[in-house]
């Protein structure tokens, strides 16, 4: 038996503060009107890429669906541009479901720092030595010290982001899996990193914090001097990203690997 699709009919507008997503925004307004978050059926997030992040951290908790258009610099995780026939395009548009990495960080004075990812969790060296870190799966040592500039660990929507360009692999949208990636790696010399199923709980230990310092970041959000990092996918938190019919999230990161 067929489920029908959602109705959307009351649309809240968010917008990026270039000029280009503002004046959108006031058209679009004009146009269509614009409801609070709280009482709107669907958010439009007008920018780029960067916008689309913040959107979605902003409401990951909301149920709300998040349905982007182009107006910034890269729109990976939007949908083209235009101001015709929106009611139509988002009620005819297919659903991603996203599920957020949590991160909990302990730095080197004991206090514990929670934050969300999108797209990845990364772990960075703070000085000009390279970091030393120990990896743990599921309580597991698998590899007992990775000497480099980092790591990180992606989510399928992260995985053509950060994680592509150092190298780590494009997973399709709806694969299980989570991509462990070193960033630039000198020892081991031959470890590229590692494909996880997405219930793996990933600890990552720092070797020697005081001599040589890393930084975890969530997405955008930087915690200093971190002793330890506990990473997981929160199952528990379904974003709902809103494409265009043959422009879903997956189909774009199907065509990412084939390079067009």
């Amino acid at each position: 038996m067929n489920r029908a699709k959602p109705h959307y009919e009351r649309i809240a507008f968010v917008a990026s503060p270039i000029p280009e997503a503002q004046k959108a925004r006031a058209r679009l307004t004009k146009r269509y009107g614009n409801f609070s978050p709280a009482k709107a059926d669907v958010v439009i997030a007008l920018g780029g890429d960067g916008l689309m992040l913040q959107t979605l951290h902003k409401f990951m908790r909301s149920g709300k669906p998040i349905y982007g258009m182009h107006r910034g610099t890269i729109g990976f995780l939007m949908n083209d541009f235009n101001e015709t026939n929106l009611h139509e395009r988002i009620n005819a548009a297919e659903t991603a479901l996203i599920h957020p990495l949590v991160m909990r960080a302990r730095d080197v004075s004991g206090r514990v720092h929670e934050h969300h990812a999108i797209n990845e969790v990364s772990l960075f060296r703070q000085s000009y030595q390279a970091a030393r870190l120990r990896i743990r799966i599921d309580g597991k040592e698998r590899l007992a010290e990775l000497t480099a500039d980092g790591v990180m660990l992606a989510t399928p929507a992260g995985s053509t982001a950060y994680n592509l360009s150092a190298q780590g692999p494009i997973i399709p949208i709806n694969a299980p899996l989570l991509a462990l990636t070193p960033i630039s790696p000198f020892r081991p010399r031959r470890w590229r990193g590692a494909l996880l199923p997405n219930g793996a709980r990933i600890t990552v230990d720092v070797i020697d914090p005081d001599k040589r310092p890393v930084a975890a970041v969530a997405d955008h959000r930087e915690v200093r001097s971190v002793r330890s990092v506990d990473i997981r996918m929160d199952q528990k938190i379904a974003i709902k990203m809103l494409f265009d019919p043959g422009h879903s999230l997956d189909e774009r990161i199907l065509r990412e690997q084939f390079g067009y």
